[in-house]
């Protein structure tokens, strides 16, 4: 018997039992369905995650304090007191790997002008700030270098303030001269920063305030040191040669000898989005693996269907080996009516997936199918078809005929 007549038996089987066999179907859909939506939504996230750590730049580079041991506790690195202008300075005069440095400190407080006033962060920078973290002005000008020098009262300000301290339609071309205070100092508005909007962890990148670092430093903080040095590669490929180049400008500074640990961090963006990235790796697995249990549940539900199949047709099956059917065509008719269902509810899985993930755009979830996960779907469909056909098929073959025959 050829194989077309084997898939026109199969075929009139499924549609004499539509109900049952969509009700078999129906598991890989729903199985195929969320195997696709857990792997969009975990692709999707990904990308959404790598998309607002480039938007600060992907060859960015931060030093911070390293923690300290005292007493037998570990300190917060944030109160350690390990970098200062000295460290900026030589990292200035000693970069090759590194174009942008920026010394930052901040302070949060209340911004106040006039009855007005919003709970913001101030960061004191230098010009190179905007260069580093990929920002620029939408109004205005940036402070310079003789503002860092003379710690001028001046700032720029995101798109937030603006909105927060003037109303909601204010011109922020009308902001730009405009004197704010902020912890009683006052400080002149130089421009107002373009809009970034939220970031993946929800932080209002917009509510912020950017003056010279010197002018925090000394009317905010009255403090000598910094709480990080904000720094960008020449490009992401020279990430780890800028990195190995501050590492040893800093121990250089800080004196510290062959053997000793630093007592300060650097961290690459780059590295954080490799971290981000990994992270959302394993738990879209773990999702895939939880959803593709149900594609497990579906194949048995398949190969149930099929032994009471073989079974309703046992005196059928009899008869075609009494006209001279063979035990691999009685085999392939049930094995190829296993695999059509699997694989026609395996098609109907993708597309209802697809549709899913049109939805979570909708809602404003990030989503995006990998081409590869179709084609991964419509595989496992074809396997669990073979895997849990064939041990009904084999059943069906091995029957005798005259006892098939004979059966009630």
């Amino acid at each position: 018997m050829n194989l077309f007549n084997l898939l026109k038996i199969a075929l009139k089987s499924i549609g004499n039992n539509k109900f049952r066999s969509f009700l078999s179907m129906l598991g890989i859909i729903i199985g195929v369905a969320a195997v696709i939506i857990m792997m969009a939504i975990g692709q999707g996230s990904k990308e959404d995650i790598r998309k607002n750590i480039s938007k600060m730049g992907t060859n960015v580079i931060m030093i911070r304090p390293g923690a300290d041991m005292m007493g037998g506790v570990r300190q917060d690195p944030s109160a350690m007191q390990t970098l200062k202008q000295a460290d900026y300075e030589n990292i200035l005069s000693d970069r090759r790997y590194v174009t942008k440095v920026s010394p930052e400190v901040n302070t949060s407080g209340q911004a106040i002008y006039g009855a007005n006033n919003t709970s913001t962060t101030i960061y004191g920078e230098s010009p190179e700030y905007l260069d580093i973290k990929q920002w620029t002005i939408d109004e205005g000008d940036m402070f310079s270098d003789e503002d860092v020098k003379t710690s001028a009262k001046v700032c720029v300000v995101g798109t937030t303030i603006v909105k927060d301290l003037f109303g909601e339609n204010f011109d922020p071309a009308e902001a730009v001269g405009k004197i704010i205070r902020f912890k009683s100092i006052p400080f002149r508005i130089l421009g107002v920063l373009a809009s970034k909007g939220y970031n993946t962890w929800g932080m209002d990148q917009d509510n912020v305030i950017i003056a010279p670092y010197t002018t925090v430093m000394k009317r905010l903080l009255a403090q000598t040191w910094f709480n990080s040095i904000q720094c960008s590669a020449i490009s992401e490929e020279m990430t780890d040669q800028a990195i190995d180049e501050l590492t040893a400008s800093l121990r250089e500074t800080h004196k510290l000898k062959d053997g000793q640990d630093d007592d300060f961090t650097i961290r690459s963006q780059q590295e954080m989005m490799e971290t981000m990235s990994s992270t959302m790796d394993t738990i879209t697995i773990i999702l895939v693996v939880a959803a593709a249990f149900s594609l497990l549940v579906a194949g048995i539900g398949i190969m149930n269907i099929m032994l009471v199949s073989v079974t309703e047709r046992t005196k059928e099956i009899g008869l075609r080996m009494s006209v001279g059917a063979r035990g691999i065509d009685i085999s392939m008719q049930f094995l190829i009516e296993s695999i059509l269902i699997s694989v026609t509810g395996g098609l109907l899985g993708i597309v209802t997936g697809w549709l899913a993930t049109l939805v979570c755009h909708q809602v404003g979830l990030p989503a995006s199918v990998p081409a590869w996960s179709i084609v991964v779907s419509f595989a496992v469909c074809t396997f669990i078809g073979v895997a849990f056909g064939f041990f009904p098929a084999q059943k069906a073959a091995n029957m005798d005929p005259i006892e098939a025959i004979r059966y009630e």
